[in-house]
């Protein structure tokens, strides 16, 4: 059940921020477009509702039940980014805005850029990982919830493994490749 929430909420987010374009661009209604737009995190709120309603009732805590904390927090780290680029790309496609840009991808830029990204992941992580740790505090039972703090290890393996990644593009920048002649 959990799963199929989970998903419906992805689709719902996804949902919203079309109908939020599609209001802001095409239907030349802003007001209406920032309305649903800002009205995303509400699809967060239904999520962990429905996850820790689910451990209320007696569920052992899954994999699903930590991507529904996992989700959340992305959405909250990332989803303005997401939003953003959306309507950007939305703007010019349909509004006559200026080509979007692109990540940077060479020198100093790219590398802020990265560690950028990595921030935002911190971020999530911090979310995350309060809404698991929230979570099982609210159970109370190591045995129903070792899915999460599984997660909470995983998720923080992950997390070094980006820091390693996004901060070594600070020391050694990716250059932009030449043609030799």
């Amino acid at each position: 059940m959990i799963t199929a929430f989970i998903i419906g909420c992805e689709i719902g987010f996804w949902v919203f921020v079309l109908a939020g374009l599609l209001f802001r661009y095409i239907f030349k209604l802003p007001t209406v477009g920032a309305i649903l737009l800002v009205c995303t995190p509400l699809i967060d709120l239904a999520l962990i509702i429905a996850a820790v309603s689910d451990l209320r009732d007696g569920a052992a805590a899954t994999m699903m039940h930590a991507v529904a904390a996992i989700y959340i927090g992305v959405s909250i780290a990332f989803g303005h980014r997401m939003i953003r680029w959306a309507d950007s790309r939305f703007a010019f496609r349909f509004a006559g805005g200026p080509p979007p840009e692109g990540k940077p991808k060479y020198g100093k830029e790219h590398a802020k850029y990265e560690r950028s990204a990595w921030f935002h992941h911190l971020l999530a992580w911090a979310i995350g990982c309060a809404i698991l740790y929230g979570m099982i505090l609210f159970v109370g039972d190591a045995s129903r919830t070792e899915a999460l703090l599984g997660t909470i290890r995983i998720w923080s393996i992950i997390l070094a493994v980006d820091f390693v990644i996004s901060i070594s593009y600070t020391f050694s920048p990716r250059k932009q490749k030449t043609l030799e002649q």
